[in-house]
């Protein structure tokens, strides 16, 4: 049977919903630039990264449908599992209102679903170490992967702690002279450039963190050390493979 999870609710459990076909398994487009130049044979293209694109699934309805379970049910965004890649989590938003004038009449629709260009895993995809000062991770993906990176100490940064990737790319964690917050711990996620304190409070702790994040990238199918220095008492390391 076809279904779909999103943000962990299984379409199996909304009243009368049934996935009639889900979408393709696709790879995403590679976005270019293309420059000629006057006097130059052939022309400049530069790889700007992936994009962001649309995946179509049918929905049915049948017996005694709750039509707004399943209204609510898609109007919504986070993560998607597809059951023809039940290992794999998508990042989407369902942006294209679903015609439920149709859906009610002909008891048929589309979903249209726009997803960022990168799969992650479905099963537990992170490490975490209490000891020692190093620590290798595989990405076992089929492209570049950038962690999200979970620091804990005890006694918060009032001492630096210092993170780096395969001995290069360092991050320096401190706490501001002039913050007047002492946080535990901090989640610094490499891909989306977003820095937060975790514990006492949530905020935006950008402030706490130097270093070059744009380094900080794991190659498919390899491993990668990850080394600090400091009191850290806790480093939790998320997102450790992605697949396009």
């Amino acid at each position: 049977m076809n279904y779909v999870i999103l943000n962990g609710k299984k379409s199996t459990l909304i009243k009368g919903l049934m996935i009639q076909s889900l979408p393709f398994v696709s790879k995403p487009l590679i976005r270019t630039e293309i420059e000629e130049i006057d006097g130059r044979d052939g022309d400049i293209v530069t790889k700007l990264g992936y994009s962001a694109y649309d995946r179509e699934m049918s929905i049915g309805l049948f017996g005694d449908f709750d039509i707004c379970e399943v209204i609510n049910f898609f109007n919504s965004e986070g993560e998607a599992i597809f059951s023809n890649e039940p290992d794999k989590i998508y990042k989407y938003q369902v942006l294209d209102q679903i015609d439920f004038e149709r859906l009610l009449r002909f008891r048929t629709a589309v979903v249209k679903f726009h997803v960022q260009p990168f799969k992650y895993s479905s099963v537990p995809d992170s490490k975490t170490v209490t000891t020692g000062s190093q620590t290798f991770v595989k990405n076992y993906g089929n492209v570049v992967s950038r962690p999200i990176l979970e620091v804990y100490t005890e006694n918060g940064f009032t001492s630096p702690v210092t993170l780096k990737i395969n001995d290069d790319y360092t991050l320096t964690i401190k706490e501001p002279d002039d913050v007047g917050l002492s946080l535990t711990t901090i989640s610094i996620d490499t891909a989306t450039m977003i820095i937060r304190g975790l514990y006492p409070v949530e905020i935006n702790a950008t402030r706490y963190v130097k270093g070059n994040l744009m380094g900080w990238k794991m190659a498919p199918n390899s491993d990668t050390k990850i080394s600090w220095t400091g009191a850290l008492t806790q480093l939790t390391i998320k997102n450790i493979s992605r697949w396009i």
